[in-house]
């Protein structure tokens, strides 16, 4: 099993890439995450974003898995499922993707938790997607959930009903402003309903045979390294396993089975939310990059945060993951530029340096590095010998730095705009 996963703080570019070579695998699976994905795909000068279907689902003989480690809301789900079928009416999803038994559910009441737990100045504001999904993972770890396999038993729904009239309560003792009970219990149930058309079965059981009769598994992990509940900037991360490990037991599959991981990032950093970012622009050429490269977020839409390629953080996710060869995604974005700087260390405030962390002091101060910037045309690029000597001298000083090579890079936002470099 191969891997693709993000490493910086999401929005990296992952759904294209899966998506380009998601044909030479016989199965894509997601592991982790849940609807507060957003992974964006162009397919005929139409673009859609994908929430919970892995993205080789428009690849007609790849089998599509929803692994153990998500968390699953069936009134999202339904709703992808309906957008998909518009978006390209030859799909049949239903026949190609299987989702795992295991999987927890996200509750309607999940949500408004999430938003009251948001707004409320009694807890940590994080800046989430107001998904559902923290309470969903809470829920899972308090073995208080129902996974999906229980929609099949005879009490599901007198279980699930004592879940949402509890934290239903809850709410409503809190003052919030709440939908009836009873409509957001109809379209739960009329969701999971709708669920029972797809095969849920022991995933593990399905990719494990697959592998030992020769079969090749992409691994799609959401969401990036940096926000990983354990590695991560915490406490502004996610709440699931976002790292390369968490691909093995959130999908089933020995560390001994994992061949490539391919890393993901971009040729500076965004991210969306709260949490520190050493490496912010605050200035009018970040407002430039946010512009030039639609950073904003393709689940909510809300303006990305800019900041400069920070490698500290960097070289701390490839090594945590393993990570094979390295993707960049938008150097096309920084082209124009007279130069471009990255963070090589960070200054700490007792005067000592770090050149690798997980850890990211409000009071670090970016150490940088100009390099000449790069001016190009990459729209009608058809090969890598095209390319300026800036960029591939940018390219030859990240590969030394990070000691893996950059394997592909993209060089815009279509579908084929993107090199094989090695």
């Amino acid at each position: 099993m191969d891997i693709v996963l993000g490493l910086q703080w999401g929005d990296e570019g992952k759904g294209k890439f899966i998506d380009l070579i998601s044909e030479n695998y016989d199965i894509t699976a997601r592991f982790n995450g849940g609807s507060n994905a957003g992974h964006s795909i162009e397919r005929n000068v139409k673009r859609i974003t994908l929430k919970m279907i892995p993205s080789g689902i428009f690849m007609k003989n790849v089998l599509n898995v929803i692994g153990t480690g998500t968390v699953l809301d069936p009134v999202s789900f339904k709703k992808e499922i309906v957008n998909l079928k518009k978006f390209d009416e030859t799909l049949q999803p239903e026949k190609n993707i299987i989702i795992s038994r295991k999987a927890h559910f996200v509750l309607p009441t999940h949500r408004l938790l999430d938003i009251f737990m948001e707004e409320s100045p009694e807890y940590t504001t994080i800046g989430t997607t107001k998904n559902g999904i923290a309470q969903a993972y809470s829920n899972k770890i308090l073995r208080q959930n129902l996974r999906v396999g229980d929609m099949f038993s005879s009490d599901f729904k007198s279980r699930v009903e004592q879940i949402l009239e509890r934290e239903y309560k809850f709410l409503e003792k809190a003052n919030m402003e709440l939908p009836s009970l009873e409509s957001i219990s109809n379209e739960f149930f009329e969701a999971v309903e709708s669920l029972k058309q797809f095969d849920c079965t022991e995933t593990e059981i399905v990719m494990n045979k697959a592998l030992s009769d020769g079969k090749k598994i992409l691994g799609e992990g959401s969401q990036a390294a940096m926000l990983d509940i354990d590695h991560g900037t915490y406490p502004y991360v996610t709440s699931s396993s976002t790292i390369a490990a968490g691909a093995c037991s959130g999908l089933g599959i020995s560390p001994k089975k994992i061949g490539e991981i391919y890393g993901i990032a971009k040729a500076y950093c965004t991210r969306v939310g709260n949490g520190v970012f050493p490496t912010e622009l605050f200035d009018e050429l970040g407002d430039e990059i946010r512009s030039k490269g639609n950073e904003f977020g393709s689940n909510t839409g809300r303006p990305r945060r800019i900041g400069w390629l920070d490698l500290p953080a960097l070289k701390y996710a490839v090594m945590i993951n393993g990570v094979t060869q390295l993707v960049l995604t938008k150097a096309d974005v920084l082209s124009g530029l007279k130069s471009v700087a990255v963070c090589t260390h960070y200054e700490l405030e007792d005067g000592t340096v770090e050149s690798i962390s997980g850890i990211l002091p409000e009071t670090a101060k970016p150490i940088l590095k100009w390099m000449n910037g790069w001016n190009a045309d990459f729209s009608n690029m058809k090969n890598v010998d095209e390319l300026p000597k800036e960029l591939t001298d940018f390219l030859s000083f990240l590969e030394a730095e990070l000691e893996i090579p950059v394997g592909y890079l993209s060089i815009g936002p279509g579908r084929e705009q993107i090199f094989k470099m090695k």
